[in-house]
């Protein structure tokens, strides 16, 4: 079986990022600044339940012969034999001077998709091991 995770560096610097943005609420309200206050509340809670659902869901994508298991939702888990898988492809874009690799796994009705920083190892590798184990 072959398992891909959230690398823990990355769970690591969004829980720095979210206390980073506590702290500035706590700013906020001392400084009585609601400005600072309401941007920072937002952040931390938008980064907390992105760190929650790392903690949680941290295994993005796992495979094995049967097929593969994917996270579904925030921290479900969904099931998908070789067969309903209908293409695995590597869509690459550049944007702003930034370079982006997402793997796609269509079965038709879904896509899922799923970045480095997803998967814990670059795309390319993963979706060649995905098409090596595809019977």
């Amino acid at each position: 079986m072959n398992v891909w995770q959230v690398p823990a560096k990355v769970v690591a610097v969004k829980a720095a990022g979210t206390l980073i943005c506590l702290l500035l609420v706590l700013y906020g309200l001392l400084a009585d600044d609601l400005r600072a206050l309401i941007l920072a509340g937002v952040a931390t809670v938008v980064l907390a339940a992105v760190t929650a659902r790392d903690v949680v869901a941290r295994v993005r994508l796992s495979a094995d012969q049967g097929g593969i298991t994917v996270v579904e939702g925030f921290a479900g888990r969904r099931r998908i034999a070789w067969g309903e898988i209908e293409r695995i492809k590597v869509d690459e874009r550049a944007r702003y001077g930034l370079r982006t690799t997402i793997l796609e796994i269509d079965t038709g009705d879904d896509v899922h998709l799923f970045s480095q920083y997803d998967l814990g190892q670059p795309v390319v590798p993963v979706a060649e091991t995905l098409m090596r184990m595809r019977p």
